[in-house]
């Protein structure tokens, strides 16, 4: 088939520092690798629509077609939306909320649009890169908070009726501290699943821990850095199978596969996919075993195995396939289906 008689759809995702950006074509194939511009979502929204219209023109060309050829666009954003419509700036410049970013793109563009947030473009992205799956798929990344998304087995995603569905890093769940207080998450609440497996998290508990005479001679604690920076360090020396590091993911998992039996018990997946930078460290193998080790405390036996076939497992985990692209290919597969 000649490039002018096939069909184009684009998937651009919005990140705090890149738009990463693809397109496929009417069979759902790849036609570009993956194109990045730089992200201005905190200059307004209108900043960031020429970026995405550089990221458009990067990917026609590379495929060899115009602009005009694109018959559907998928875009995500990192923030709660209902329609396309904005519900709260999140990491994004003010003028985003209460704007109808999908039908003031799509009014620029000249291309239909459809829109959603961040984590469900990954799910979808995870869902559609596993094409002989066709059952529901559950997605959660740990990161700098916890998101997550649940696709259909149809491949729809479950938006939830305002878009505000599977705000799964924002469940209770029922640890303490040492001195018996609840974490605070960011969400404003205290007690919450990011509270534990976030990257926010990770600071809050390295520097807890630092402070004990049982790791004064850490190598951390000799680091001239922020916390910060000592927080994303730690994957590196949990890598290097360090005492410290570990215990601490060690916690981290099995508070989250605590945390998911109950997101389990509610919609029954099947799939959960695990996503975010821990799907590619050296550790991932003893990290999703801790996660099962608190999926199985809390879950009822039936939602780990069938009671019927014993040898069958009736929730699996799998770590994500698509990396930090999956946003990117899930918006695109999801406007090859809504427009194609």
């Amino acid at each position: 088939m000649a490039s002018s008689e096939r069909s184009y759809f684009a998937g651009l995702d919005i990140g705090g520092t890149t738009i990463k950006s693809v397109l496929v074509d009417e069979k759902a194939e790849k036609v570009t690798d993956i194109v990045e511009v730089r992200s201005l979502v905190d200059k307004g929204y209108q900043s960031t629509f020429e970026q995405l219209e550089e990221a458009l023109g990067l990917l026609a060309k590379d495929a060899g077609i115009t602009v005009q050829q694109i018959k559907g666009i998928g875009l995500d954003v990192p923030a709660a939306n209902s329609d396309g419509v904005i519900w709260g700036k999140a990491n994004l410049a003010s003028d985003w909320v209460g704007k109808n970013i999908r039908q003031l793109f799509s009014d620029r563009a000249g291309v239909p649009v459809y829109m959603t947030n961040d984590g469900n473009a990954a799910a979808l992205g995870e869902y559609f890169v596993r094409r002989k799956h066709f059952g529901s798929l559950m997605y959660v990344a740990p990161g700098t908070g916890l998101a997550g998304g649940l696709v259909m087995p149809a491949g729809e995603i479950y938006n939830g009726s305002n878009g505000l569905a599977l705000e799964v890093g924002h469940i209770s769940v029922p640890f303490r501290e040492e001195d018996g207080e609840l974490p605070y998450c960011s969400c404003g609440w205290h007690g919450c699943l990011e509270a534990w497996v976030s990257l926010v998290a990770l600071r809050r508990r390295i520097k807890l821990e630092l402070e004990k005479d049982k790791w004064k001679d850490h190598p951390l604690n000799a680091v001239d850095a922020p916390i910060e920076e000592k927080a994303f360090m730690l994957r590196d020396f949990a890598e290097s199978n360090d005492e410290l590091a570990i215990q601490i993911f060690k916690q981290q998992g099995y508070i989250f596969g605590y945390g998911l039996a109950d997101l389990i018990r509610v919609f029954d997946p099947g799939l959960v996919v695990i996503g975010g930078g821990l799907a590619e460290t050296s550790f991932r193998e003893p990290y999703l075993q801790w996660v099962l080790e608190g999926f199985e405390e809390r879950a009822w036996p039936i939602y780990y195995r069938s009671p019927i076939e014993p040898d069958t497992f009736t929730t699996r985990f799998e770590w994500a396939l698509g990396g930090d692209s999956a946003g990117a290919l899930g918006m695109a597969f999801a406007a090859k289906e809504k427009f194609g």
